[in-house]
């Protein structure tokens, strides 16, 4: 089940918050624990054992790190980090490992029919953190497995995170309180998610199978390039939006999760894209990777490299996300060295030659995260710098761009931008107050509207971090 289907929609959100809204606080996380194993349930059934013993894992090696000895801390800790790990590498990178050992050693072994959970290495994450922080005496354990399970297996965050830390909602698990503003404001960060996903997203994901299906014997530089720039707004949105939607449901029930995006192809650098990009994700490789091999105090390039190199696999089984990773592993270390040689950088050119710099290098990244594999990856690049175009494109570039894929591209692109933002926030300061609700909340219902529109005329497509 995902966020931007009728089913959801109509039938289970509805549910959820009557189911909610009508127990008493005694029974409220009861409930939305009930609801959030249907809700993984939903389409994979048979994979609920997974999670399952994903909570018992973290559950029972958190509780065992008690009032210990030292060394059997650390065991515990080991063991709880090859448990998680284990399964992870298991149904995400099994097939993986051995298509890899057939390739280069020439050998048969035997490929398994394995389904990748949905959601398993955000659900991993997660869990391993909650560990890791009771070893280092962040949190305090967690004595009820059920609040463990909640905190695991909780709905909005669940498929594709955000990636919540226990600290986080530590005290909002145990007590949390109901606010309509809450509710209010929940139900409106939803409906702007939903609109990112349902209109934005969908329509470029459209634009952009229409391109890349076609293969690179069909384009020309300028499709290439539309392309590319399509895909590139259509994960953020997509990505941004299943954030807006899972922050907004979290704040519904009285959770506040932290932000996941900041306007990342604003940034003037590679390394503040990733203090703008996938947020929750970047800070659990910082906090539980960089830091412990040693940060900015030694090591820092090797860090760094094993950083980029671990998001890539994170990200997918497969090379060309190995290639994604070391992609940006590569400029972040670039933009160490310069900084640390003392290279000083005029300011009009650091904003706006930074913008330039930034936006290719991650837009060249994107089509190596598209793309099936390394060699379409590749064949792609050449076409969009004109290198082995086809001697007959299907179409002109304009074929692609009617009204309404312009009209798309166009909102997507003022909206990454987050001038249209500024203006709003600015507008807000001016009105006053009571107008300025009455205008969001009809905006808001009109977005809801066309969101509908969208999803019921079937242009609906799984998110595409739900493969992660």
């Amino acid at each position: 089940m995902v966020f931007s289907s009728n089913a959801f929609i109509f039938f289970f959100l509805p549910l959820t918050i009557w189911g909610y809204f009508f127990l008493g606080e005694k029974f409220r996380n009861s409930f939305l624990l009930l609801m959030s194993t249907i809700f993984f349930a939903w389409s994979q059934p048979h994979y609920l054992w997974i999670i399952i013993l994903n909570i018992i894992i973290n559950y029972s090696c958190a509780l065992f790190l008690g009032e210990r000895v030292k060394w059997q801390r650390k065991l515990t800790l080991v063991i709880a980090v090859i448990l998680n790990i284990g399964i992870l590498i298991y149904f995400k990178y099994f097939n993986f490992i051995v298509d890899s050992i057939n390739d280069f050693l020439k050998a048969d072994i035997a490929i398994k029919q394995i389904v990748l959970p949905v959601g398993i290495s955000f659900f991993t994450f997660q869990g391993l953190s909650y560990v890791i922080d009771v070893y280092q005496r962040e949190v305090s354990i967690q004595k009820n497995p059920f609040k463990v399970a909640l905190y695991i297996l909780f709905f909005p965050q669940l498929i594709a995170g955000p990636i919540v830390r226990y600290g986080d909602i530590e005290a909002e698990i145990d007590r949390r309180k109901i606010s309509l503003e809450d509710f209010s404001d929940g139900l409106q960060r939803f409906i702007i998610g939903l609109g990112k996903k349902a209109i934005l997203a969908n329509s470029l994901a459209t634009l952009t199978d229409s391109i890349w299906n076609r293969g690179v014997e069909e384009n020309t530089v300028a499709i290439a390039w539309l392309g590319c720039i399509a895909y590139s707004l259509q994960i953020y949105f997509d990505f941004a939006g299943y954030s807006d939607m899972a922050i907004g449901l979290g704040r519904i029930f009285g959770f506040h999760f932290n932000e996941n995006f900041n306007h990342p192809y604003i940034s003037k650098s590679i390394t503040e894209f990733w203090r703008r990009w996938h947020i929750s994700l970047s800070t659990w490789f910082r906090e539980y990777v960089y830091i412990p091999l040693g940060g900015n105090r030694k090591h820092v390039y090797i860090n760094l490299i094993v950083v980029f190199l671990l998001t890539g696999i994170w990200h997918g089984a497969a090379w060309n996300f190995i290639l994604w990773g070391i992609w940006h592993g590569f400029f972040i270390i670039a933009e160490r060295i310069v900084k640390n040689c003392g290279i000083k950088i005029p300011e009009w050119a650091g904003n706006s030659l930074g913008r330039v710099y930034t936006l290719g290098i991650v837009a060249i990244g994107w089509v190596l995260f598209r793309a099936a594999n390394i060699g379409e990856g590749i064949d792609y690049l050449k076409t969009m710098f004109g290198i082995g175009l086809g001697e007959k494109p299907g179409f002109d570039v304009l074929w692609y761009l009617d009204r309404w894929n312009v009209m798309i591209l166009g909102i997507s692109i003022a909206l990454s931008s987050g001038i249209p933002q500024k203006l709003a926030a600015k507008a807000g300061e001016k009105c006053k107050a009571e107008k300025w609700l009455t205008i969001q909340r009809v905006a808001a219902l009109t977005l809801l509207y066309f969101s509908m529109i969208r999803i019921m005329a079937g242009t609906y497509n799984p998110f595409i971090y739900f493969q992660f």
